[in-house]
């Protein structure tokens, strides 16, 4: 439909930028996570590893919220990889022996219960994308299956 000024109304600008841009927003969140918990993960009392179960219930929620917020899968998956390439490389030993990540109870709780935390949010976004309600027409706007429509009002 043409204004009178002869453009056009309604009429958008590409938005794939900005879908690209919160993608890589989401990846970068990952990766922070991921630094600041390979750094942290071992802070706390010995027998139980809290702050490595801390950090894997935090990418596991920013994983959600992330799908959520994007209405789609690859919203869990970016900060998910993110995290799981970050973690996973500063867990490697470099050439002079030092070990950001080591091979303790609390280093295998970060790393294993991330990782697992980090798959759960995964499917769980995808059973949710899948099996959630759709978009569209509304509940009460079409019959149940097996159901005729109702007659309108008597007239």
């Amino acid at each position: 439909m043409n204004s009178p000024t002869g453009g056009t109304t309604g009429r958008r600008g590409p938005e794939w930028p900005v879908v690209a841009g919160a993608y890589a927003v989401l990846f970068l969140l990952g990766v922070v996570e991921a630094m600041i918990g390979s750094f942290q993960y071992s802070r706390a009392p010995k027998p139980v590893p809290v702050a490595a179960l801390v950090c894997c219930a935090v990418i596991l929620l920013t994983c959600v919220l992330a799908a959520w917020a994007m209405r789609s899968v690859s919203g869990a998956l970016l900060p998910g990889m993110g995290w799981v390439i970050t973690s996973f490389v500063l867990s490697m030993p470099v050439s002079n022996g030092s070990v950001i990540i080591t091979n303790t109870t609390p280093g295998r709780w970060y790393l294993y219960g991330g990782t697992l935390s980090v798959a759960a949010a995964v499917l769980a976004s995808f059973a949710g994308m899948a099996f959630g309600p759709r978009r569209g027409a509304s509940s009460g706007s079409r019959p149940r299956s097996g159901q005729a429509p109702s007659p309108g009002p008597p007239g």
